[in-house]
């Protein structure tokens, strides 16, 4: 994801500029800023430990899950790999996908597990250094300071939405992927759903099988079969021990916390996204949105290649699951490589936006992180913190659920308990780590 944040922005030289922050009413150990999965399991452990803390969050604890989801979300990864701090899935359908209901249903027992000291609707506006060491952080009830700080405020803060958004139509209604709730919420027409990774291809497919009239701007996003061989791809990676990776063996190294999520469904027991079948029932698949000018929307001529791309992704896991399997001298049934239900006829790299009947659009394209509000050297040019599984050069600031802030799982349900306790151990023996500048 495109961090979208320069020079001159909070990480750069304007520190030395900074005005100094009055004095703290309070003073804590540790502050947690972020009421989500991160905070309270980082919250939780440090309970464990005996480390005295608050919890600082500017809505309320798992915020996210309840404003920012539709209504037929669930999960994309079977229901076993949720693992917070002490706290697994215990239902009876550990291969299943929860919903959206059973999600919040299972936070909110997380939340009475923790007890954490949290305080809601408390913003933080400026976190920055104190001259008699520690930290001092502003927010909207005053000033705080603290030992250590942990960031567990996540990665996705700004949704993306291009300025070419300013020069469409009045008319046509216009929202981000994290307030869409519904088809019957949108108004009548058809819609144009702008990116295909995670939350476009399963907006696109929840608009198509509601009926309506769907255009989909297809990006380069990966996608991965729910199944494969007699299993889902989750519990075969899990026994290839891909989730178990640290991110310096990953081939891409941190690059892979840019790379956009596969896209797959847990919806109905768990099925593939096939954006091909969804073009042969009807659904009109374009390349990616470049611009919009003299009435039309321009897309790229990149429709084949982002399909194709996308497939080869989904047959490469398989094969790695096919070799794995090879290796250990599994039985499992036979695979195949996926073969196309549907090619595109030709690169279509213009719609007339009056023509089309295009009623609203649902921008897909991912959210910029915003750190703003931290007024310390440690960020690069993308806005990205620098950091060792979470340990900055900042003497005691870490920074908690991120994606692959150490493994895959690391900004999910499954791999922040680890994130959380290696973290809260750090903070208990007061060390810090050199951390690349990323």
């Amino acid at each position: 994801m495109s961090a979208g944040m320069h020079e001159g922005q909070p990480g750069s030289a304007r520190q030395a500029q900074s005005p100094r922050l009055p004095a703290a009413d309070e003073h804590f150990s540790v502050v947690i800023v972020g009421g989500g999965q991160a905070g309270l399991s980082m919250s939780y452990c440090l309970k464990q430990r005996g480390i005295d803390h608050v919890v600082l969050e500017k809505h309320t604890v798992t915020h996210t899950w309840r404003a920012q989801r539709w209504d037929a979300f669930c999960l994309v990864t079977p229901n076993w790999q949720c693992a917070l701090p002490d706290y697994p899935y215990r239902g009876n359908d550990p291969h299943g996908f929860m919903k959206k209901d059973e999600i919040i249903a299972w936070l909110d027992g997380f939340v009475r597990h923790v007890d954490a000291p949290v305080r809601e609707g408390v913003a933080v506006t400026r976190l920055a250094r104190r001259d008699q060491g520690g930290f001092v952080l502003q927010t909207s009830q005053g000033m705080l300071s603290a030992d250590q700080v942990v960031v567990a405020s996540g990665g996705y803060h700004t949704p993306i939405v291009p300025r070419m958004a300013e020069r469409l139509p009045a008319s046509i209604t216009q929202i981000q992927s994290s307030e869409y709730r519904n088809a019957g919420a949108l108004p009548e027409g058809a819609v144009l759903v702008v990116g295909s990774g995670q939350s476009g291809a399963q907006i696109a497919e929840d608009l198509h099988l509601a009926g309506r009239k769907v255009v989909l701007a297809v990006g380069e996003a990966p996608r991965c079969a729910r199944f494969y061989r007699g299993r889902d791809v989750v519990d075969w990676l899990a026994e290839m021990k891909y989730y178990d990776m640290p991110v310096e063996d990953h081939p891409l190294r941190e690059g892979v916390r840019d790379n956009t999520n596969h896209y797959v469904t847990g919806r109905d027991g768990g099925r593939d996204i096939d954006l091909r079948r969804f073009a042969s029932e009807g659904m009109e698949l374009y390349g990616a949105l470049d611009d919009y000018s003299g009435g039309a929307l321009r897309f790229k001529a990149n429709l084949r290649a982002n399909l194709d791309s996308a497939d080869d992704t989904y047959n490469r896991i398989n094969a790695s699951i096919d070799k794995f399997i090879a290796q250990k001298g599994i039985e499992a049934p036979a695979g195949q490589a996926y073969r196309p239900v549907w090619t595109p006829p030709q690169e279509r790299t213009a719609l007339d936006l009056a023509a089309s009947g295009i009623g609203s659009i649902i921008w897909c394209i991912g959210f910029h992180p915003d750190f703003s509000w931290i007024d310390l050297p440690i960020f690069n040019g993308r806005g990205y913190p620098g950091h060792k599984r979470g340990v900055t050069t900042q003497e005691n600031l870490y920074f908690l659920g991120l994606p692959w802030l150490h493994t895959w799982g690391s900004g999910r349900f499954s791999g922040v308990a680890r994130d959380a306790a290696y973290l809260a151990d750090r903070i208990v023996a007061g060390a810090t780590v050199d951390a690349p500048a990323a």
